[in-house]
């Protein structure tokens, strides 16, 4: 009897050795299989992607943005006549004329120069329209990145359903019309970016209650959002209302 059943047990026991041994391939405490020439070729591509993806796509970019205003600004110099063009002369020509500018208005003689021209464009009927509403949008612009300007926050609010959460930029408070029209006297506005449209969004007026700020700053919060949620936060910041 006993002899009958020993070859039974040390089947089963290799059975289970093996067995073991497949569970420990699987777990993370198993030693990495070498890998295949093929495979190591294709992680080398694949870091060799990340690492100079970002660069390229910058140099791309910032390159084509050099041009551009080049192609934009080489026709209002007539006198510069050069042998070879000059790769973001343009450019520095456009920052030289701005800062010029930006001087001159600094002034008593600028600023009314500049406050006839206003009144002038004011009294055009659809020209007026479109710039006061470009001066707006310049201005607002221009107050937010100033150095005496409050730093726009991070924040989570329930959109486009209850339950669901979006990150948001926290952009100030509402208007007096808008909580009075809407019955809430502390209202926050909201700017909610698309993750396939970056620069646009929905822009949201919502209680200060179901406003919830983060420690996290404007940077980790776009990383999150162009990436689809597979960038991660960063260093934390201050997570005040407004």
């Amino acid at each position: 009897m006993s002899e009958n059943t020993l070859p039974a047990r040390t089947t089963a026991d290799q059975l289970e050795a093996g067995l073991q041994a497949d569970l420990a391939k699987l777990t993370l405490d198993a030693e990495p299989q070498p890998l295949h020439v093929t495979a190591r070729l294709r992680n080398y591509f694949l870091t060799g992607v990340v690492i100079t993806g970002p660069i390229a796509l910058t140099l791309y970019i910032t390159w084509h943005i050099i041009d551009a205003i080049d192609i934009w600004v080489r026709p209002l110099l007539p006198a510069m006549h050069l042998p070879f063009p000059i790769p973001g002369l343009g450019l520095m020509v456009g920052i030289v004329a701005l800062t010029l500018i930006g001087a001159v208005a600094a002034h008593l003689f600028g600023r009314s120069l500049f406050s006839a021209s206003e009144i002038m464009v004011a009294r055009l009927p659809i020209i007026r329209n479109v710039y006061r509403g470009l001066n707006d949008i310049f201005t607002s612009v221009v107050a937010a990145t100033g150095h005496n300007a409050p730093a726009h926050k991070v924040a989570l609010v329930q959109f486009p359903s209850e339950g669901i959460w979006s990150l948001a930029f926290i952009t100030g408070t509402a208007a007096a019309a808008i909580k009075e029209t809407a019955s809430d006297t502390d209202l926050i506005s909201v700017f909610i970016p698309h993750g396939l449209l970056p620069p646009s969004g929905i822009t949201c007026f919502v209680p200060r209650g179901d406003v919830k700020p983060l420690a996290m700053s404007v940077e980790d919060a776009a990383k999150i959002i162009f990436s689809g949620g597979m960038a991660h936060a960063g260093d934390p910041a201050s997570s005040d209302l407004p």
